[in-house]
């Protein structure tokens, strides 16, 4: 198992790179599905979340992808949101969970099949916004085992008019700050699997190098149809692990 771990990082790595997630959207489901609890694999996601963002984050810095103010002031909302999760994790159901990130996938899939990628509208950089975007979504994200890069895209997006490209990156700098909090939040309530997190972080820090450079050079339009491809592929996923517990529970 400890082999399939760290292959299953090294896709979630690339993934992470590419589409500018965490890797959470990822990792929870499939550590569902081989058979831990639904808090048990958050408590593996928030190590792979965190390096694997880190990583792409240097990378993505060191091209210029992302406007370095905003997202500092982005994260530093997530960090703040993501500080509650553990306590929301250890008096929150499980079903409860898992029908909080069936709405996120869903929310994600309809927001990004609306997106007009050709837009010429000024970005908005509101620090303030900002900041409470990110306070939104780290309260929410780490609390279902993802770092909040799925909510994050959207927003910026559609609401607050970023590239895709800038989004991307700007999304993925934002999981290094939600991940942090979570980590601490996680650790101090003793919920995080340090072993199989470890192993598929050290695959995700292999494939994320790669992410991020197929996501700087892919077309814009590809890059968001893979996307909801993922997101409606993980929304499946989630959907049928519900439905598995509330049978099992009757």
């Amino acid at each position: 198992m400890d082999i399939f771990f760290v292959l299953f990082g090294i896709f979630v790595g690339l993934a992470s790179g590419f589409f500018g997630i965490g890797g959470g959207t990822i990792i929870v489901p499939v550590m569902i599905l081989v058979g831990f609890s639904m808090k048990e694999a958050v408590g593996i996601a928030i190590l792979p979340m965190f390096f694997s963002s880190l990583f792409g984050s240097f990378v993505n810095l060191k091209n210029k992808m992302f406007e370095v103010k905003g997202a500092i002031v982005l994260g530093l909302g997530g960090f703040m949101g993501g500080l509650t999760s553990g306590y929301i994790i250890n008096i929150v159901n499980e079903v409860v969970l898992l029908s909080v990130l069936i709405a996120i996938q869903c929310l994600n899939i309809l927001k990004m099949t609306k997106i007009n990628l050709e837009s010429e509208e000024k970005p908005i950089e509101s620090m303030p916004l900002l900041f409470l975007l990110g306070l939104c979504v780290g309260l929410i994200s780490i609390s279902v085992g993802v770092g909040g890069a799925i909510l994050i895209l959207p927003a910026l997006l559609v609401f607050f008019k970023f590239d895709i490209k800038k989004a991307v990156s700007t999304g993925l700098f934002f999981v290094v700050f939600s991940s942090s909090a979570g980590f601490i939040s996680l650790a101090v309530n003793q919920m995080i699997n340090y072993k199989v997190g470890l192993l598929i972080a050290l695959g995700a820090l292999s494939g994320v190098y790669f992410g991020v450079h197929l996501a700087k050079n892919v077309n814009k339009k590809l890059q968001r149809i893979l996307l909801v491809v993922l997101a409606i592929f993980i929304l499946f996923v989630l959907i049928n692990k519900l439905l598995v517990f509330v049978v099992n529970k009757m």
